[in-house]
């Protein structure tokens, strides 16, 4: 439907703030864009006070204020605008502290990036607003886990059933319901049979038939992927048939495996910010890893390596020709193709080490990918996703 002269008019006044209203309203017959009355000054107001705030003193230095603030947007705009004005007002206005009120928190519409910048903060939340920015962190993760537990559990418990199942099974091994769908083009309705020309079993199971090691860069770069991360890892901990692995680094590291029952516990066991160590973080990862042939190693990392870039070189060739499967996914986040060091990913390409980014949406097909052994260069392709080439 088209939009007449005066709501675009409008619509360009509560864009570009005052300092517009005397062209706009030169240019219409109306009046009104000079001073906005009602809802449209409610909005102007809130606009002003964000994005001229160097003319209006912004939103206030008391939590009140900014309290009001938060409130008003949310009354005069849509969730999406809000989480936009918000991440702008903690950046433009340094508004970080604030969320160390729980007044301010509990207006606040909380996402991802809102979990990263509490998780930023952790050390320093004071005792009164700890219980306040745990339920805001448990809220966001219960909402994550609704949308992608599922379809990670799907993917992965599919691909392992693949992965094991037998061609040439023993007696007590053979899964009748596959066989029976399979050979279905040989029933023979005279004799109400099924001629059975092939067999499928579940092979031989062991307590786990993979091992999954998440090793995730905590810099503060990578703080979407650490949220994203810690709920993948506490989901694919719910798996019998996989063993998980959660190792945060950032110059140490850290395994927080025993807290993968609770995401919420985990992700404030993280400590975003600081250096890098790549190198150490592969190193804790040949310790653990028991079962090279049977692990992948998921390295969300920019690859901004602070340490030991030939030991982490070395380190990378190595957990390779273990026979481990590593992928370096240089971001797990849906913010779009992220920085990252490329002549480390150059390097960890030519070993045969894939490195390309990953929403949150395509990681659970990106594990059944990698627990069926596929070419992870072919599956990125086929998802419209660049990888990094190896260095000639």
């Amino acid at each position: 439907m088209a939009i007449d002269e005066t709501e675009r008019l409008r619509r360009w006044r509560l864009v570009l703030g005052k300092d517009a209203a005397s062209e706009l309203t030169s240019n219409t017959a109306t009046g009104f864009l000079g001073n906005l009355e009602g809802a449209d000054g409610e909005m102007d107001r809130v606009l002003e006070a964000l994005y001229n705030a160097e003319r209006t003193g912004g939103l206030g230095g008391s939590a009140p204020n900014v309290a009001r603030w938060l409130g008003d947007i949310r009354s005069y705009f849509p969730s999406s605008t809000v989480r936009v004005m918000q991440q702008d007002a903690f950046q433009r206005l340094n508004l970080k502290q604030m969320l160390l009120q729980p007044e301010i928190l509990e207006q606040v519409d909380a996402d991802v990036h809102l979990v990263a910048t509490l998780l930023s903060l952790s050390r320093v939340i004071p005792e009164k607003t700890k219980e306040t920015a745990r339920q805001v962190v448990r809220k966001v993760v219960e909402d994550l886990e609704r949308k992608l537990a599922n379809p990670l559990l799907q993917a992965v418990r599919g691909s392992l059933n693949r992965a094991t199942r037998s061609y040439r099974p023993r007696q007590n091994e053979i899964d009748w319901d596959r066989t029976i769908r399979l050979n279905l083009k040989n029933y023979l309705p005279e004799q109400r049979s099924i001629i059975v020309e092939r067999l499928v079993g579940h092979g031989h199971k062991r307590s786990s038939l993979r091992d999954i090691v998440l090793c995730v860069d905590q810099s503060g770069s990578m703080a979407s992927s650490v949220v994203y991360s810690g709920i993948f890892g506490a989901v694919l901990a719910t798996l019998k048939a996989v063993s998980t692995r959660m190792i945060v680094f950032d110059t140490a590291v850290v395994d927080l495996t025993d807290d993968l029952q609770d995401p919420v516990d985990l992700l404030f066991g993280t400590q975003l910010g600081g250096g890098t160590d790549i190198n150490r973080a592969l190193t804790y990862c040949q310790q653990v890893i028991t079962r090279p042939a049977q692990t992948i190693l998921v390295l969300i990392t920019d690859l901004y390596e602070g340490g030991d870039r030939q030991g982490m070189m070395r380190r990378a060739a190595e957990l390779v020709s273990s026979g481990v499967q590593v992928v370096c996914l240089l971001a797990l986040s849906d913010q779009g193709a992220p920085d990252y060091d490329q002549n480390n990913a150059k390097a960890l390409a030519a070993m045969g080490i894939p490195a390309f980014a990953c929403t949150p949406e395509l990681f659970p097909d990106l594990m059944a990918a990698a627990i069926q052994q596929q070419d992870l260069n072919l599956w990125a392709a086929n998802n419209d996703i660049v990888t990094t080439r190896g260095q000639a």
